[in-house]
Formats: C-alpha cells, sequence, structure tokens
C-alpha cells in the first residue's frame, strides 16, 4: 500500500510540495503502525513493524526513515555530533537533516546536486566550493557509487576536513574486488551490472579502503550485525567507513 501511494504522489505532486507536506501526512499514516514492539531511535515513535519497501528495507511511517539513517543516527548521536563543530551532510536523509537543523549547538549545512534531497546549498564533490580544513565532520552516505571521478571527489574531501576531523562514509559493498566499467553507460546496463541506474560501480569494502588511502585518509571498518527483527529495525549486516586524515 504504502509503494502504491507513494508512487502515486511523486507522479501528482512536484517534490518541493512532497518535502513540505510529509511531515503533516505522515503523522496520520502513522496510527495504522502504531504498536509496541519496534521504535525508530529518530523519531522516538513505537511501531507494531516498520513499512517493508520494494528493496527490502524497512521505513518508519512517522519520519520516513530508513534503515541505514537510523544507523547513521545510532552512530551520531553516540560518538560523533559533539558541540560547536561544523558539519556536511551530502545528499542527507530528510529526516536527519530537519532533526541536525535543530541542533543549535553545531553548524550543519545539508548540500545536494541533484535536487532530490532537502539541502541548504548545491556542492560539486568533485570540485567543492569550500576553503580547505573546513568542517569538522563530513557525511558522504551512498554518493561516491554514482560518482565517476571518485578519487577526486576523494581528494576534495580530504581538502576540506580539518586535521583532527571525521569523515564518515558508506557505499553500497560487494564480495571480491571493487567491479566498475566506464563503457557501462545506459540505465539498463547499469541496473544490470551496479544494481541501479545511476551507480556507476560496486565498491569492495577492502578496495574502498585502499583507494580512500591513496588519497591521504586512514579509515576504520566498523560492521554491525543484528538479528531479523532488531527493535530499531537496523539492517542485519552493515559495514561503515570513519576515516581520518
Amino acid at each position: 500500500m504504502y509503494n502504491d501511494l507513494k508512487t502515486v504522489l511523486k507522479k501528482i505532486l512536484p517534490k518541493k510540495i512532497l518535502f513540505r507536506l510529509e511531515p503533516y501526512l505522515r503523522p496520520i499514516y502513522y496510527l495504522f503502525f502504531k504498536g509496541k514492539k519496534f521504535q525508530c531511535n529518530i523519531c522516538k515513535k513505537k511501531l507494531r513493524k516498520f513499512i517493508s519497501l520494494n528493496n527490502n528495507d524497512s521505513l518508519c511511517p512517522y519520519c520516513g526513515s530508513i534503515s541505514r539513517s537510523r544507523r547513521l543516527w545510532d552512530l551520531l548521536n553516540s560518538e560523533f555530533i559533539k558541540a560547536n563543530i561544523s558539519v556536511l551532510d551530502f545528499s542527507p536523509h530528510r529526516t536527519i537533516y530537519r532533526n541536525l537543523k535543530k541542533n543549535n549547538s553545531i553548524s550543519y549545512t545539508g548540500t545536494d546536486l541533484s535536487g532530490d534531497f532537502i539541502s541548504d546549498i548545491k556542492l560539486d564533490i568533485t570540485n567543492i566550493d569550500a576553503k580547505a580544513e573546513t568542517y569538522d565532520l563530513i557525511i558522504c552516505y551512498h554518493i561516491l557509487e554514482h560518482i565517476e571521478d571518485d578519487v577526486k571527489a576523494m581528494n576534495e574531501l580530504n581538502r576540506i576536513l580539518k586535521k583532527d576531523g571525521i569523515c564518515i562514509i558508506q557505499t553500497p559493498f560487494k564480495e571480491g574486488e571493487t567491479y566498475e566499467n566506464p563503457l557501462i553507460k545506459t540505465d539498463k546496463e547499469r541496473i544490470k551490472h551496479f544494481g541501479q541506474k545511476d551507480h556507476v560501480r560496486i565498491y569492495s569494502v577492502k578496495g574502498l579502503k585502499e583507494r580512500l588511502a591513496k588519497c591521504g585518509f586512514k579509515a576504520e571498518i566498523l560492521n554491525f550485525e543484528e538479528n531479523d527483527n532488531n527493535k530499531f529495525g537496523f539492517k542485519k549486516n552493515e559495514t561503515i567507513l570513519i576515516c581520518t586524515k
């Protein structure tokens, strides 16, 4: 039902209107999922279940968080959000953007080039309009797999990150070696080879770590494992890279 409703609304309403209406429509939809078994760790609402999406992800009916957003939120609040830091978030998830914008103890900026996300500014990740060592914390979640010149993007992330800063990176991962082929251009081919029409590669964890190292990053690999019915609807298996200079 949710997937069908979303498809219809996206066809008849511009994204900017949907973004504005979302905080008013979701609380109504949430009433059908209210319960005690699960809980979204971002909006704190208790649920009888999460919404199952077509890609097998789980979505919070109240705030719209997906599993990786909830994991990121948990990580940010347990370790990385501190007073008086500057944060740059590439293509932020809407519920994280809305919550971090309310945090007056930090300087938070969301950036998106595509127009598909709520943001404050538009930055090209391969040519970032910012001075060197500007940000204490950079969130680069599911971005690099879209970027043809990812090495240039990594160098830019390294340039604008402060010496004692943190860059949190996640992409889809595969076993074995990183797979990319610049000759694969069409939507159909990219779906077949990379899993999504706007992806240009699939990293291996080792491959991404090595590529980041060549750009001056030291990457710590965090692996998470959960049971299928964990309370907060995290992914069963998830990998995140914590990068420093």
